[in-house]
């Protein structure tokens, strides 16, 4: 049993960032807690909504909490909505690392080949200085091509060119990667790259490939939220002993159950119910 920090967005009416992350990360045993980076009405998507950044309350809760003493196992980053967020979340994870937490950074900061409205270069220079203090960093691979510096190619790369790109992510500081929604010599793919050597805050068969690469056949259809679903099983499954391969195809595996269990749903906005998915975890 872990405590984790949730450092990400809570939307209000959506199963989507920190609102679907914390189910799952309790129901797989691990007491969670939350640092809201915004108040978000719903997703974007509906074409109406309401944001308040909370920015002021970050920067007066983080040293209550050094204050009070308040110590966690494991931290993951989601959302930042300012680049003094960035800036705050960034020293903040550093400063809990040297102390041995384990950092998880998931660097939100777009999708197919652009970033997200309203993040600026700055934010993706501060998302590196994140990443560095990562003990697994998860981007996909728009998010890898940012932080890296590489050309994003809608056709995708090959297992060479794959593999350079986890290094050169590995590079920036993370001890190991994980990159999402690639597309590898053709093929739909999660691929990833364990550390060289052991972790403190999460188990690797040293004894496997450095590299490995994980296939799936395409959904056709898009729910919000599955990311953070991703993320969450990944962490829960990595911090209850699995290691990163075998938790990288767990989290894969229930993604997909999830979709195929909920496709039928016509709000797909509105994330799935997961509170009613429990038992696909």
């Amino acid at each position: 049993m872990k405590q984790i920090l949730l450092i990400n967005d809570v939307v209000g009416y959506s199963h989507v960032g920190m609102v679907a992350m914390l189910p799952i990360l309790t129901y797989l045993g691990h007491p969670t807690y939350n640092l809201p980076t915004a108040l978000v009405s719903n997703t974007l998507d509906y074409g109406r909504f309401n944001v308040m950044e909370t920015t002021e309350y970050m920067r007066g809760t983080i040293p209550v909490w050094r204050e009070l003493g308040f110590r966690f196992d494991a931290v993951c980053t989601g959302l930042m909505f300012s680049e003094e967020q960035a800036r705050l979340v960034s020293n903040y994870c550093s400063q809990l690392h040297a102390d041995g937490t384990t950092i998880f950074v998931d660097p939100i900061m777009g999708d197919a080949g652009r970033l997200y409205n309203g993040i600026t270069q700055r934010q993706v220079e501060l998302m590196r200085d994140m990443v560095s203090v990562a003990d697994l960093t998860f981007p996909n691979y728009t998010e890898a091509c940012f932080l890296t510096g590489m050309p994003y190619r809608k056709e995708g790369m090959d297992w060479d060119e794959a593999c350079r790109m986890l290094d050169a992510v590995v590079a920036l500081g993370a001890r190991s990667a994980v990159i999402t929604s690639a597309c590898v010599d053709g093929h739909s793919c999660v691929i990833g790259r364990r550390s060289d050597k052991p972790l403190s805050g999460f188990n690797q068969d040293l004894s496997e490939g450095l590299y490995f690469r994980l296939d799936y056949e395409e959904i056709p259809v898009l729910f919000h939220g599955t990311g953070d679903i991703f993320s969450a099983v990944l962490i829960g499954h990595l911090l209850n002993g699995e290691t990163l391969k075998q938790s990288t195809q767990t989290a894969m595996t229930v993604v997909s159950n999830l979709i195929e269990r909920n496709r039928d749903i016509t709000d797909r906005c509105h994330g799935i119910p997961i509170e009613r998915c429990l038992d696909l975890l």
